[in-house]
């Protein structure tokens, strides 16, 4: 029976200082999409506003700025760190 030697870990962070960052401001943009898609409170809840509802902010700006985002994680992710 032989007895194993351990080596010491050297262990190397995955991503970079840059990666983190990246991720972050990802996510922000993500957060910032979703509250841009968030509806707003209504004086009559009975009626329904198709001008709130089918408005720019929230039919093609919030999704083109949470794409954003996800494109932005992709990029952190996939960045390779600097040595």
């Amino acid at each position: 029976m032989s007895k194993e030697v351990s080596k010491p870990s050297t262990s190397k962070s995955l991503f970079g200082k840059g990666n983190y960052q990246l991720m972050l401001a990802g996510v922000v943009l993500i957060v910032i999409g979703f509250l841009l898609m968030m509806g707003g409170s209504s004086d009559d809840p009975t009626r329904f506003s198709p001008e709130e509802v089918y408005s720019f902010r929230r039919i093609t700006l919030a999704p083109i700025v949470i794409l954003l985002g996800l494109a932005v994680e992709a990029w952190a992710i996939m960045r390779k760190p600097k040595a």
